[in-house]
This record gives C-alpha cells, sequence and structure tokens, in this order.
C-alpha cells in the first residue's frame, strides 16, 4: 500500500500511451486517412483509465479509505483496477443484468460487487448512499473537473503523434465526460477548432436530444443495446462544450452501431462494445460523407481520428446475440 501511494504521489499515472494506428480499411470507406486511437488497449479496457485514475489517484492522497462507483462496466473496471493499484477495497454498483463477464472481471481485480436498479442512474444513487460512511469516496463515471482533466491527456498524445490537427475528430457519447475532456484538450493544444463528431445510438441520445432542445434532457429509458452510452442525462458540462467547441451530434440506430462493431472485427481484427460501434458508424454508415455534403464538415478533411473508446462489454457470444436481435445474419 505504502509503495503503490509513494508511485501515487509521485505522479506516475495508470494510464498508458496508446497506439494511434492508420486504418487501411477505413480510410478506403471514408476516402481520406483515418486513425484510430486505440483507447481499447487500455490496461483497464478503456479511456476510463484516464479520467478516473487521475481522480482515484488525488483522492488517495487525500486520505481517501474506500472507493465506490457506480458503473454500466467500463468506469466500475477503471476504478477497481484503480483501486487495486493504489491498495483500497472498492465497491462497484451495477444495474441489473450487467453482463457476467463484467462482473467477474471486477470481482478479479479485488472489487465488492452490487447490483442495484435497471439503469446507471438507479445504481449511481446506491453508490452516492455508500459514498456517505466515513473516508469512502464516489467516483464519478464522467461528471467531474478531474475526470475531465484526465481525459484531456488523449489529445495531448494526438498533438505529439500528429503534429498538425486532423480535419475531423469521432468519438461516442454517453455521459459526456470523455467529451468534455477531448474538447478541453483540444483547447488546451491549440486546436479548438478541429470539429467534434458526438455520436450516440437512438435510445441512449441524452447529449443529442440536449443539443436540440438547448438545455438538459432526461430520457424516460434507455432502449439501446449501447448500455455503455446509458446515462438518461448527460453532464451539463458536456452541453456547455457545444459554445466553446465545434459540436456536431449524430444519432445511429443500434443495427448501425452493431454493424459497425462487425465490420471492424471484420477489418481490424478487434472486438469493441456497440458504444464503441457508434463512433466507429459515423465512417461505416456513410455519415461523414453526408456531413460533408451538407456543409457541417470539410469537403476536403485532412485526416479523421476516431477514439476507438473500449471493448470490456463484449465478447463473440454477445456480438452474436446482437446481431440476431437485430437481425443481422
Amino acid at each position: 500500500m505504502e509503495s503503490s501511494l509513494a508511485q501515487c504521489a509521485q505522479g506516475e499515472h495508470f494510464h498508458t500511451v496508446t497506439p494511434l494506428l492508420e486504418s487501411w480499411a477505413l480510410s478506403q470507406v471514408v476516402g481520406t486517412t483515418v486513425f484510430l486511437k486505440c483507447e481499447n488497449v487500455q490496461p483497464a479496457g478503456s479511456f476510463k483509465i484516464r479520467g478516473i485514475g487521475h481522480f482515484c489517484q488525488e483522492m488517495a492522497k487525500k486520505g481517501c479509505r474506500h472507493l465506490v462507483c457506480s458503473s454500466g462496466g467500463n468506469a466500475g473496471i477503471a476504478a477497481a483496477y484503480c483501486a487495486r493499484k493504489l491498495g483500497i477495497p472498492a465497491t462497484v454498483v451495477l444495474p441489473e443484468g450487467s453482463s457476467q463477464p463484467v462482473v467477474r472481471r471486477l470481482q478479479g481485480e479485488g472489487a465488492e460487487v452490487q447490483l442495484t436498479g435497471k439503469v446507471w442512474d438507479e445504481a449511481n444513487l446506491r453508490a452516492q448512499e455508500l459514498a456517505k460512511r466515513d473516508g469512502w469516496v464516489n467516483v464519478p463515471p464522467f461528471d467531474h473537473p478531474l475526470i475531465w482533466e484526465g481525459h484531456a491527456s488523449l489529445v495531448r498524445e494526438l498533438k505529439a503523434a500528429l503534429g498538425t490537427p486532423p480535419g475531423a475528430l469521432v468519438l461516442a457519447v454517453g455521459g459526456g465526460g470523455l467529451l468534455a475532456g477531448v474538447s478541453a484538450g483540444l483547447a488546451e493544444v491549440g486546436w479548438q477548432h478541429v470539429p467534434i463528431v458526438a455520436m450516440e445510438t437512438r435510445g441512449a441520445h441524452s447529449f443529442n436530444a440536449a443539443v436540440k432542445a438547448g438545455k438538459l434532457v432526461t430520457l424516460p429509458n434507455i432502449t439501446s443495446v449501447a448500455r455503455c452510452l446509458g446515462a438518461k442525462t448527460v453532464a451539463a458540462r458536456a452541453l456547455e462544450c457545444t459554445q466553446e467547441s465545434e459540436i456536431v451530434s449524430e444519432v445511429v440506430e443500434d443495427s448501425e452501431a452493431v454493424n459497425a462493431v462487425q465490420r471492424f472485427l471484420d477489418d481490424e481484427r478487434m472486438l469493441v462494445e456497440p458504444a464503441c460501434g457508434a463512433a466507429l458508424a459515423a465512417i461505416y454508415s456513410g455519415l461523414l460523407g453526408r456531413l460533408q455534403a451538407e456543409g457541417r464538415l470539410s469537403p476536403a478533411l485532412a485526416s479523421v481520428v476516431v477514439i476507438v473508446c473500449g471493448g470490456n462489454s463484449i465478447d463473440s457470444r454477445e456480438l452474436r446475440a446482437l446481431r440476431g436481435r437485430l437481425g443481422q445474419s
């Protein structure tokens, strides 16, 4: 424990610098160079380790004795991973019906798992209640300045690898933490003019609904198969980012996201979850081309970066089941 906390105090990050790979297959689809920022190879399987790692390290410095996190998967795994590295116990509250591989992974990281509620919002209420205990700290999956600061590191890596700004950056939006962090990172490196294409699936489109309404909107329920995008209300900070960055909010169907997952597996030999499929669908569905035709993106994009956000909540059996449910052979 003491050595872990010493590492924490020295500022060693829990996340790694992830590969930025040029994709021949996706470049062919969109007609310009596509780079993949492979956050799926982070130690905890997703980009979440950036923000949550930063948050947990800061809380450890302040004397936190127990971490608690509500999560549909990726955030909880990141919190459990950080807790193990720091030598601090962790409790992760998941919605009922969460995938067994995720539950096993959390338990393998040494976390206590509690199943509460049908959706993330209900699990989050339980996590907030637990965090009232002395020495316990609630790890917010997406809505905290330290989380956004941690996620901004992704853009610094892009700047170091590319040197010049891409023509567009594509990412998936769930609660809005990645969007907020990327927006902050773009401003930090002087790339605030780079448009962000913010992708969601229908039935988990709380950001798109808020953008259209001009205020936060709470969805009645999460009906998308992309459960990791399932926050009924997006973070207020994500909506504020639309005033500071050029953000194009788009929604795809579950079928398009799952089809993108299958095509990406065939093209790149990487299996990612439907939440990530929402971002990849911007390429595979022809959406970027339509945005260019409509004048919402430049007709001549220097390059496109797609953030491959993670793949914890998927395996080959789950992909077959999703394709069957959506009528895809």
